[in-house]
């Protein structure tokens, strides 16, 4: 058997069935070894300035990592129905995390999104979409039959969704709001909500969203300097032009690592929300294309792996991988989009490469439900395999009894 179909197919060298997908495992840890390199790279002369130490962000990004591994080790034990079961109590979790946020927060830049314990701050806005997105998986099940007749069925997650909404407007954090309401949106949908309600819902929610841009300052110069930020290139505008100026430098093949101009503190965020930035100017448009191809083939196993599961009458873990295969592709279709113009700026990092310790964590256990779901998935398959194996062996052996 080749290479690649030992990592991607069910079974090993033997022919045995695996019970994991080797596939999860290697797009993570090709995520964490870009992560690391270019968080190195990109943070080294900001950690030197601010910390005489330019691989302070380096030791903490891979302090993040370790502490992200070794949580993902103890979920990858929990099957799919503890979380089942935890759901109503994650989502009690992130309302008091992200309420705990607005009392106790620390404040930075303006935006107050970390609950500060000791040297780690922890962004609550993280677990929140996981916990959400668990919470919603196990109310489509509960209510399946209610969406698809019932307008209350519809509108019960929306309730919850503009709760935490509020809250996280509060921070204000406006671009994690999108993200929870995009996903929610694209489950109701797969879940079986009549397309009119879909559509009325889709036109308001971004309606609401283009009056919060109206009618906050802060929010409207944004929107102002993504569609002309050349007008004010060293107000508004300023943290956009460096990016582009960073793509536009990397052209097709890059400058090559280590290499960057606009990470010598031109760039602001440039190890966290704009570290895509970086490797465009450093690795040109192929670094990005790879990346890019590295996280569309993590998305697609995600939506592939939701579809099995509910073939399989898996309907909570099929909307769980559901739910992270979209969270996943908006969040990084927005973190790219943002540094290259596309979109507005929304603060949301790239997942599994951006420095930021909550993001790390909360992504690495997303990529953990998906292995684990595969898992359960292929166990309950081998398992009636073999149940038919030995029905079949039994019955020939009632046969061949017979015939003597």
């Amino acid at each position: 058997m080749p290479v690649w179909e030992q990592w991607f197919n069910f079974k090993d060298n033997n022919q045995q069935p695996l019970t994991f997908d080797r596939g999860f495992l290697l797009l993570a840890l090709a995520l964490y070894l870009i992560g690391m390199v270019m968080v190195a790279s990109s943070s080294m002369p900001v950690a030197e300035r601010l910390f005489d130490n330019p691989f302070h962000f380096v030791f903490r990004h891979g302090f993040f990592i370790v502490v992200s591994l070794i949580i993902a080790v103890a979920a990858l034990t929990r099957p799919m129905q503890q979380w089942h079961q935890a759901s109503g109590y994650l989502l009690v979790l992130a309302i008091v995390m992200l309420a705990a946020v607005l009392v106790i927060g620390r404040t930075v830049n303006g935006s107050t999104r970390w609950i500060a314990l000791g040297p780690i701050n922890i962004q609550a806005a993280e677990p929140a979409k996981l916990f959400f997105f668990c919470y919603l998986s196990a109310y489509l099940v509960r209510k399946k039959d209610e969406i698809k007749e019932q307008i209350k069925g519809f509108i019960k997650p929306l309730l919850v969704l503009g709760f935490l909404g509020f809250l996280l407007l509060m921070q204000p954090d406006l671009g994690t709001a999108v993200v929870m309401f995009i996903t929610t949106i694209g489950l109701l949908f797969l879940a079986g909500a009549k397309l009119w309600q879909f559509i009325g819902v889709a036109v308001i929610g971004l309606a609401s969203i283009s009056l919060l841009v109206v009618i906050s300052p802060y929010r409207w110069r944004r929107i102002t300097a993504f569609l002309d930020p050349w007008a004010r290139p060293f107000d508004e505008g300023y943290q956009l032009t460096q990016s582009l100026m960073a793509y536009g430098r990397g052209e097709t093949f890059g400058q090559g690592l280590g290499n960057s101009i606009q990470k010598l503190e031109y760039l602001p965020e440039a190890h966290t929300d704009f570290v895509m930035a970086v490797i465009g100017e450093e690795f040109g448009f192929l670094g990005i294309l790879v990346i890019l191809l590295i996280c569309l083939t993590l998305v697609i196993k995600a939506l592939f792996l939701g579809k099995r599961a509910l073939l399989n009458e898996k309907y909570f873990e099929g909307y769980f991988a559901y739910a992270i295969g979209i969270w996943f592709s908006f969040q990084i279709a927005v973190n790219v989009g943002a540094s290259a113009g596309v979109f507005p700026t929304k603060g949301l990092t790239m997942p599994l490469i951006s420095y930021g310790g909550s993001s790390m964590i909360v992504m690495t256990l997303a990529i953990v439900v998906l292995i684990r779901i595969d898992h359960e998935l292929r166990v309950q398959a081998i398992n009636a395999t073999n149940k038919t194996a030995t029905k079949a062996k039994r019955r020939k052996k009632s046969v061949g009894g017979e015939d003597e």
